[in-house]
């Protein structure tokens, strides 16, 4: 439902202030979270938690400068959160979602209203669940376009525009599998299968035939392709068949037109991509496969590829869909020079990267041990505390508070046995970070913590992120909740400062808010502290989050009580 909304004025004042917001509106949706039976794969149908009754759930759009309402009403067996992945939040921290961080979750047959404005953002965003495992069939994509609609893009007009949603899919209960991860200090098994659209494809010995979703389009045509990689752990290349993409956005950022046959997109990014329909008249696949970074070895994956059907008008309908060549699974220069190469469209008016640093931070990423908790009763048979699967960032190891939310503590200055503010701008040992022999007992040790990092209003912060030996290299996608920050450089190896700083883009460097470290490498991200509250950052792969990959950024007030945290709603859920 969409609420456009005026003043009672002259309508001379009323024309032209509508014509300046582009008729603002209220975007309001009713997102009920329960039960919906489905079969995938050829298995008997199961229950899975779900929007509305949808795989995957209900689009919002929205334009630039409108305010978005979404009720969730919480009908499903589990606790729930969503979180609103790229949207700022400015003005509204108690709306970003992640589970004991902003907020409490919403118990089942309990509400919550998220209230946020999408001022200042144009693109392709989208929405998930924060708690749990439960995002793997919880998401949905969210759509910004410019106040002055498609006319206003700093591109050609598409003619048509799609959303592709792309997704791992399980063929088990995900709160299950959760549950057992933790029990056991084991990261849960992977995916059975990759969808497109929530359907997974013609190639997982199935004939069913809404295994496969279809995108009908008409020759000559140019299509927006609003890409998202919704999948829990896995990094996907994206084709379709005798055609190519010309990138034009971002992580809701526009970027200079970029080239390209092949778009590589982490958990959490989102890419949109031009595309024009310029075969010849047939059936072409489009295929999503997986990017394994690992080295030497990460855990297994499905060595599959999920599918779509791109169907031009005219063609028969039955032929058999041309197939197209995908990258080896472990193609890392693919993926490195797509990232690596994409830079932002600047344009009059928006953000640049800022030149002057206030603090920097060195900070490693990625995997260890840590000892078994009492809690983890299936690592914990024998009576003594093993070693188990963990992750970190500078050595600390995230774990969430139980008993209030983190921004619930900050509001009311009562961070004392919720949080502590020691997260360190350094690694507390320097290693060789990226050498096999580094991967020792003694440096993949590492502790439990629920640690912050305050940030004065207004600092601007760069990190260096460096992936870890450590079990194993990875390329490990890195969100920032609250704000998007500038990707000013990113390579190999260990980070060498007086070998890097030359390589650095000031002029127009790539604006994300997930980035994906290169495996075995470094990247360099710059922002500005201008957003009161406390913002989470982690790894995008969920099972690496569950292990502890991530910490927040606390935020202090501004001097204005524009420019700090306001008093929570008051529906805000309690713990």
């Amino acid at each position: 439902m969409v609420r456009s909304w005026s003043l009672v004025l002259p309508f001379g004042l009323l024309a032209f202030l509508l014509a300046y917001v582009g008729e603002a509106a209220v975007v309001e949706h009713t997102f009920i979270v329960g039960n919906l039976s489905i079969s995938q794969l050829c298995q008997t149908a199961m229950i899975i938690t779900a929007v509305n009754g949808q795989l995957p759930g209900p689009t919002i759009e929205a334009r630039e400068g409108d305010t978005v309402v979404v009720h969730l009403v919480n009908e499903s067996p589990y606790d729930m959160t969503i979180h609103w992945h790229g949207i700022f939040q400015r003005g509204t921290p108690w709306a970003d979602g992640p589970a004991m961080v902003t907020q409490c979750p919403v118990k089942p047959g309990g509400n919550y209203s998220y209230r946020f404005n999408v001022a200042d953002q144009e693109g392709t965003l989208w929405w998930h669940a924060h708690i749990s495992l439960l995002r793997a069939t919880v998401y949905g994509a969210l759509v910004i376009r410019p106040r002055g609609g498609a006319e206003a893009y700093p591109f050609s007009k598409p003619h048509c525009e799609e959303t592709v949603l792309l997704g791992e899919w399980w063929n088990a209960n995900v709160e299950d599998l959760d549950r057992m991860a933790f029990l056991t200090g084991n990261p849960p098994r992977n995916a059975d299968a990759y969808t497109i659209n929530g359907k997974p494809g013609d190639f997982y010995n199935c004939s069913n035939g809404n295994q496969t979703y279809r995108f009908q389009v008409q020759r000559n045509a140019t299509y927006l392709l609003r890409i998202i990689n919704a999948a829990l752990n896995t990094p996907m290349f994206f084709k379709v068949a005798n055609h190519s993409f010309t990138v034009v956005g971002a992580d809701a950022a526009y970027t200079t037109p970029y080239e390209t046959d092949v778009v590589v997109i982490a958990p959490g990014q989102t890419v949109d991509a031009l595309m024009v329909a310029g075969a010849a008249v047939g059936l072409y696949y489009m295929a999503a496969s997986p990017y394994d970074s690992a080295i030497p070895q990460g855990p297994p994956f499905s060595m599959t590829t999920g599918t779509a059907v791109v169907e031009y008008v005219g063609s028969a309908g039955e032929e058999t869909p041309q197939l197209p060549s995908r990258p080896e699974y472990n193609d890392t220069d693919t993926a490195f020079r797509f990232f690596s190469n994409l830079t932002a469209l600047v344009l009059p008016g928006k953000p640049t990267v800022p030149l002057s640093v206030d603090t920097r931070m060195f900070v490693t990423v990625g995997l260890g041990n840590s000892d078994c908790q009492p809690a983890q009763l299936l690592c914990n048979t024998s009576g003594t505390r093993l070693p188990i699967f963990s992750s970190s960032m500078n050595n600390a190891s995230f774990v969430l508070p139980n008993s209030v939310s983190m921004l619930q503590a900050h509001y009311a200055n009562a961070s004392a046995g919720v949080y502590t503010r020691d997260f360190p701008d350094q690694p507390p040992v320097i290693f060789d970070y990226t050498a096999d022999a580094s991967d020792t007992a003694t440096l993949k040790y590492t502790t439990k913590s629920t640690k912050v990092r305050t940030l004065r209003y207004n600092e601007t912060v760069e990190i260096v992120l460096q992936n870890t030996r450590l079990i194993a290299k990875e390329s490990h996608p890195m969100h920032l909740h609250g704000f998007n920050f500038f990707v000013i450089a990113q390579g190999f190896g260990n980070y060498d400062q007086a070998t890097a700083t030359p390589q650095f883009n000031l002029v127009n460097p790539q604006e994300r808010n997930t980035v994906a470290v290169p495996t075995g490498g470094w990247a360099v991200i710059r922002f500005v502290a201008n957003n009161p509250g406390m913002w989470f950052m982690h790894c995008h792969f969920d099972a690496h989050l569950d292990l502890g990959l991530g910490m927040v950024f606390e935020v202090q007030d501004g001097p204005t009580a524009e420019t700090s945290v306001p008093p929570p709603p008051l529906d805000l859920p309690q713990c």
